[in-house]
């Protein structure tokens, strides 16, 4: 399985989202590559699944990948549901 995470620029916040989402899918016990990029490659990358804000998701709506929304990259909380409800 692989997991983009994705912020505009491609830069630290992404890396942190791509941090925190290692951590939840560890704890749940889930293996998947998971990478951090910005939203106008990730949207001519394959994947499995994009986690992103709500508004960068409008920019890759008709991506093949399921949209996973997440509002507050720092919570692994939320982090974790969006990532059981999309699984």
């Amino acid at each position: 399985m692989k997991i983009l995470c994705v912020c505009g620029l491609g830069q630290g916040t992404s890396l942190i989202l791509r941090m925190n989402v290692e951590n939840v899918l560890r704890e749940m016990g889930v293996q998947a590559d998971v990478e951090h990029t910005d939203v106008s490659t990730a949207s001519s990358m394959s994947a499995d699944y994009i986690v992103t804000s709500n508004e960068l998701a409008q920019s890759l709506q008709g991506h093949s990948a399921k949209i996973v929304i997440v509002n507050n990259y720092f919570d692994l909380n939320e982090i974790k549901e969006s990532l059981k409800e999309a699984m």
